[in-house]
């Protein structure tokens, strides 16, 4: 095969992964709209300045059975439970999105990000605040609030508190909060230098715990019924030590965290389940994060982590020997399971990490019959952003409010019920089944919201009671954040040629 003959088919292959005719989008609204959502799932008591004014202030007696103040944070979806795995794994994702591309953000969504990551720092220092003894891990039953279609101002469901204490384990929850605090830490260091070392201070505190007391948190009784089946803990809870681990080593530098790392890989199983990424699994995104480390400083005692991410990007390659990662007929990166837009901007975001840590020591990836540049990912992790943003099949947005075309009847309370600023009387439990079943457009626009989007056959139907694909969540939107500013930063990767991407192993 000539080289020329080669770099065609692999063009090929990798955008067709087809393409849809489309103006270029505007990612700087986009990256605003993406950031506006948050504002739409906040609980607690709103300011003044809140955007979405549709919302009003709700979950004020949030761990009065605790006697504390577990007050604030998000809804993670379009229900009125605060589920802290979750949550927490969506202040890690904005975290990391300004760390790694707050540079391209204008001024004000840098502000706005922060903004959006400190409403969930907060909350996690509460669910922290009786520690080394007890963590909270949740607000809100689940089955009575899955049972009532409510706005959150009017919820009357119980808002059960669910807490883990020693020596019972928590160490996904814990682990992944320290992750969460660890990072934001580096976030907020330059613009309140006071607070990160709060953050920091706890991270350390929730590291301790997590890494004391080894077991999944939904593995224990008296939460169980509330995680689970929602939220459970399905995929080991040791992905959790170590990512928890690997961003207090960013955060701190010092060597009892790489030293963690280095010695629990193998018994806290880093090289397996490689391929995910997400709120339940860290694997991938912890490669990528201790890959960094391997690029800039030459830590061969790293160098499996890093061999672990470079086989998670050649998964993504289409003609990659290692290919694994399927695509719908319209390009989208699928995984069963429902809420698929979660993985591609998970993905996505990763790629762009990854590329970014590539181009500074000027390497490729040898993924056996090709190499695959920097450029290669990008242009992967473009192509998925603009699939959410319109170009793919149904030429729909599947960001609420962004473009003309996009989902009008997504599965939230808050959006679909009347506005208590316009129908203050009280609607109960089963008084909101009527906006339910309803066919008409839900009366508030989500601005922001991405949808759990398609299935593996591209098609999407409108449908409030279709949650797996009409239902938006934090942890979709977070690493999007990210993926959206990166773009802002590079706007002639439109232009590239893809020719170049590739090249064959000779």
């Amino acid at each position: 095969m000539t080289l020329s003959l080669a770099h065609l088919l692999l063009s090929l292959l990798l955008t067709g992964l087809p393409r849809f005719a489309s103006g270029a989008h505007d990612y700087q609204d986009a990256l605003s709209k993406a950031i506006l959502f948050f504002e739409g799932q906040r609980s607690g008591f709103l300011p003044q300045d809140q955007r979405i004014t549709w919302r009003a202030t709700s979950g004020l007696s949030d761990g009065s059975m605790y006697n504390t103040d577990l007050t604030g944070g998000y809804y993670d979806a379009g229900d009125n439970v605060k589920f802290g795995f979750p949550m927490a794994f969506t202040a890690t994702m904005l975290a990391w999105s300004v760390i790694e591309f707050g540079d391209s953000m204008p001024p004000n969504e840098l502000r706005n990000s922060l903004v959006a990551t400190r409403w969930v720092t907060d909350y996690l220092l509460k669910t922290l605040s009786q520690l080394p003894n007890r963590i909270f891990v949740q607000v809100g039953d689940p089955n009575s609030d899955h049972n009532c279609w409510e706005r959150p101002e009017d919820m009357d469901t119980a808002r059960t508190v669910y807490a883990v204490d020693a020596p019972n384990p928590a160490s996904d929850v814990a682990g992944e909060s320290a992750a969460a605090l660890a990072a934001s830490s580096i976030a907020f260091r330059s613009s309140d230098p006071g607070y990160s070392d709060t953050l920091l201070r706890n991270a350390i505190n929730a590291f301790q715990f997590a890494d004391s007391y080894r077991g999944a948190y939904s593995d224990n009784s008296n939460v169980k019924d509330g995680a689970c089946p929602y939220y459970c803990d399905f995929d080991g809870y040791q992905d959790e030590l170590l990512w928890g681990a690997a961003w207090l080593r960013r955060a701190t530098q010092k060597d009892t965290y790489l030293n963690y790392i280095e010695s629990n890989g193998k018994t806290l199983g880093a090289d397996e389940n490689i391929n995910e990424f997400g709120w339940d699994n860290k694997h991938a995104g912890l490669n990528v994060l201790v890959s960094k480390e391997v690029l800039e400083g030459n830590m061969y005692s790293l160098q499996s982590y890093k061999a672990s991410a470079d086989s998670f990007m050649c998964t993504l390659i289409p003609e990659s020997s290692a290919s694994h990662i399927e695509y719908t007929p319209g390009g989208l990166i699928y995984r069963p399971g429902g809420s698929n837009l979660q993985h591609a901007t998970s993905i996505a975001f990763l790629s762009l990490v990854y590329a970014n840590y590539l181009s500074r020591t000027s390497q490729s990836i040898n993924c056996g019959n090709l190499y695959v540049s920097p450029t290669t990912l990008r242009q992967l992790a473009k192509r998925q952003v603009d699939y959410i943003l319109g170009d793919n099949p149904k030429g729909l947005s599947y960001m609420v409010g962004y473009g003309d075309y996009y989902p009008q009847r997504i599965h939230h309370r808050g959006s679909s019920l009347p506005s208590i600023k316009d129908h203050p009387q009280f609607i109960a439990c089963k008084e909101g089944s009527i906006y339910f079943n309803s066919t008409n457009p839900n009366p508030n626009v989500l601005v922001g919201a991405v949808v759990g989007g398609p299935g593996e056959d591209d098609l999407y139907e409108d449908d409030r009671a279709d949650y797996k694909r009409s239902e938006p969540t934090t942890y979709i939107n977070a690493p999007l954040v990210g993926g959206l500013a990166y773009l802002l930063l590079i706007p002639t990767l439109v232009r590239t040629n893809s020719a170049r991407l590739f090249h064959f192993c000779m």
